[in-house]
């Protein structure tokens, strides 16, 4: 955040107001076992931090939860949402059907209850809406003490307009706004189903995995290395340090005690529950390729906090590879990946360069 919003935030007034007096619903989901779920198109909300918490589209006969509401999961994390949805019965929903507050306002609203609620709530303490009536969030207020709603749009309004203009900046400097494929690329595409695949030992390929070493969170020194720890929040960079650790080199594999891998494109230390895999001299995109093979053949439910995937079992890991005369065909990985990066992609340059232009037509 630049300097003026910052400093927009600590010369405002701010109040505190209770959950109850801001939302007329705070309601709890309904459980929907994952074996019970049909695919639709209704987005279902449960606890966590990937995709948001969304963990599918259903068609099951769930209750509908309004858009422009606010979940938080039983362990404090907090979104906003959008669109209409349904929510499992580890997922609260706020929201109010009597005041018409502004998109931006319920994500001003979403911050101010994610800061209230940091670190109080685990596994052994689970958050439940019935709780958080009397919850106190602080808001930005008028000379009268009342709920700044101006200044709330206002403020949510030129963050977004600088994140814009930070993610399109982004996009021109990778290379990344270019989305038009490559001849090369369709062709990559249109002969997928007819790839030859092998199974590779990771041991064999890459040499001996290395185990990081742990480093408790009250020995952290703050400072610039990203430490990768186990969880999805944050890709698992749950800190940045500056103790003198085994600094891993970028263009690796991390599979952490849940067998979920991830790539890296950065220099960074790890603790004991993550086994770094040694792609360093793969080409960049053919180990993202490998990170997904990696993900796809360790994370399947066999390893949790009572059997930790360790360094020891990313060597005895087989992972399925395309093939070129019975070696792993790295052309082949880097053509996908582009190829599917450009896909993805493609949607947000389109989102980017349209609210760029949007925020030039209300800047004239």
């Amino acid at each position: 955040m630049n300097a003026s919003l910052n400093e927009k935030l600590r010369t405002v007034k701010w109040g505190n107001f209770k959950y109850k007096d801001i939302f007329n619903n705070i309601r709890q989901g309904r459980r929907l076992k994952k074996e019970d779920q049909e695919k639709g198109d209704i987005p279902f909300v449960m606890a966590g931090t990937t995709n948001n918490g969304v963990v599918g589209c259903v068609s099951n006969p769930v209750a509908s939860f309004p858009q422009n509401s606010i979940t938080i999961d039983i362990f404090g994390n907090t979104f906003y949402r959008d669109y209409a949805f349904g929510a499992g019965d580890d997922t609260g929903v706020y929201w109010n059907d009597m005041v018409a507050y502004s998109p931006k306002t319920m994500l001003f609203f979403a911050a101010a209850m994610q800061k209230s609620l940091q670190g109080k709530f685990s596994y052994g303490k689970k958050l439940r809406s019935s709780q958080s009536d009397d919850f106190v969030m602080s808001l930005p207020v008028t000379s009268t003490g009342d709920i700044d709603f101006g200044f709330l749009d206002s403020f949510i309004a030129e963050l977004e307009a600088e994140r814009i203009a930070e993610l399109s900046a982004y996009l021109t400097v990778s290379g990344l706004d270019n989305y038009e494929l490559s001849k090369e690329e369709e062709k990559s595409l249109e002969a997928y189903s007819t790839y030859a695949w092998g199974t590779f030992n990771l041991k064999a390929l890459y040499g001996k995995s290395t185990r990081g070493k742990r480093l408790k969170s009250e020995d952290r020194i703050p400072g610039t290395l990203p430490f990768v720890t186990a969880g999805e929040a944050e890709e698992g960079v749950s800190a940045f340090i500056g103790n003198d650790v085994e600094v891993f080199e970028k263009n690796t594999t991390t599979i952490d005690m849940f067998g979920s891998a991830k790539y890296r494109n950065y220099r960074y230390g790890g603790d004991d529950h993550v086994a770094i895999v040694h792609t360093e001299k793969v080409p960049m995109k053919a180990a993202i390729f490998v990170t997904s093979s990696c993900h796809k053949a360790a994370h399947t439910g066999k390893f949790d906090y009572g059997h930790n995937f360790y360094a020891k079992d990313a060597d005895a890991l087989d992972i399925m590879l395309p093939t070129k005369d019975g070696k792993p065909d790295y052309h082949a990985m880097e053509l996908l990946i582009s190829a599917i990066q450009k896909l993805v992609i493609k949607d947000v340059v389109r989102f980017s360069n349209q609210k760029i232009a949007a925020t030039k037509e209300v800047t004239k």
